[in-house]
């Protein structure tokens, strides 16, 4: 029989929410970010899911792309971190692949460029994020070079928000004047919004959104916030119960000896790991659920294997157990680890395997 580890992924509730996206920000195209492998939940599925509604689809970098070209997809793709060598450049135009441009060398190499095709590209301002973009202050002075290339398409200025996901701050609507003091008379669609800010700042949304963490369920917040309540969780993380044991009062459980039993406790053992992407770091009471109750993380997790108090409930071995997915939210698990969601989905490993329902 095989392992009971497999990360199910609900293709319906990635089009609920790529449709969340739609609507929120009613009036602007939406690229799909799919890159790392759709943030875990296989890219090229998640494409074919969204293909036939999606503007657009966003990738980190070429071999990512042509992962989604070879697979069929022919929507458009935008190059999140743009070409990394010039020789990238005549694949991007074989292959139709919009290019963001965020520094002088990708400038240079593109003004100079002999594409069969003309290219759609999207300038990168820096305004407070500090990794990727051209400084406001340079725009103006490089506008005219691109508006006398004669193989662009388009030009779409894009920014990306470092806060957007702190409600409280108003860091967002700082980069949001940086920027538009950087373009004002400048002549193009905005890309801006990520998604905390398609969910929380409509100020941000103009003509094109970039929707990510939100296309798969979690919310991007640490607080409740209105329209990430209508979020639906797409990757549910399961396995099942390998042993159940019945521990004393002061027995401990697993590597160090973490938890301590303050009662006599029975304890289900649960076939996943670190190994398999289950955050190591996560701290005794994290949230699980067997048979769709919810209950705690006790003791450290090893590399196969988990372990839960099950003190209290009807279990036998072989029932599934929910690490997290509907019953129990990723930002939960995320919290109680110290840790973020992005981090919990792209670490699945492969020899957990992705099965798909919708």
């Amino acid at each position: 029989m095989a392992r009971p580890a497999v990360a199910v992924i609900d293709l319906n509730a990635i089009r609920h929410n790529y449709r969340l996206a739609k609507s929120l920000a009613a009036h602007a195209k939406a690229f799909a970010i799919i890159k790392a492998n759709a943030y875990g939940h296989g890219a090229v599925r998640v494409a074919q899911a969204l293909e036939a509604e999606a503007d657009g689809f966003g990738v980190a970098c070429i071999e990512e792309a042509l992962e989604l070209r070879d697979s069929g997809i022919k929507a458009p793709i935008l190059l999140l971190e743009g070409v990394f060598t010039a020789n990238e450049l005549i694949l991007a135009d074989h292959e139709s692949l919009s290019l963001v441009v965020h520094n002088s060398q990708q400038l240079e190499d593109l003004l100079v460029a002999k594409p069969k095709n003309k290219f759609k590209i999207f300038l990168k301002v820096d305004t407070g994020m500090h990794r990727l973009g051209f400084a406001p202050t340079e725009v103006k002075a490089l506008w005219p070079r691109l508006q006398a290339c004669q193989h662009l398409e388009s030009i779409t200025l894009m920014t990306h928000f470092a806060k957007a996901d702190e409600l409280s701050s108003d860091y967002t609507l700082q980069q949001l004047q940086s920027f538009k003091a950087a373009v004002s008379g400048l002549t193009a669609p905005y890309c801006l919004a990520n998604s905390p800010a398609i969910l929380a700042w409509p100020a941000t949304h103009y003509d094109c959104v970039r929707p990510g963490l939100m296309l798969y369920g979690a919310s991007p917040f640490t607080q409740a916030q209105a329209a990430a309540q209508h979020l639906k969780p797409a990757m549910r993380l399961e396995s099942a119960l390998i042993a159940i044991r019945q521990l004393a009062a002061g027995e401990t459980i697993g590597y160090g000896g973490r938890f301590r039993c303050e009662q006599a406790t029975t304890v289900g053992v649960v076939a996943l790991g670190y190994a398999d992407g289950y955050p190591r770091h996560a701290l005794d009471g994290t949230p699980i659920a067997v048979n769709g109750v919810r209950t705690r993380l006790i003791g450290r997790v090893s590399m196969d294997m988990l372990t839960l108090d099950l003190t209290g409930l009807n279990c036998q071995v072989g029932d599934r157990v929910q690490l997290w997915g509907d019953t129990v939210l990723a930002t939960e698990v995320a919290a109680a680890s110290q840790t973020i969601p992005y981090t919990l989905f792209t670490g699945v490993t492969r020899r957990v395997p992705l099965t798909y329902r919708g």
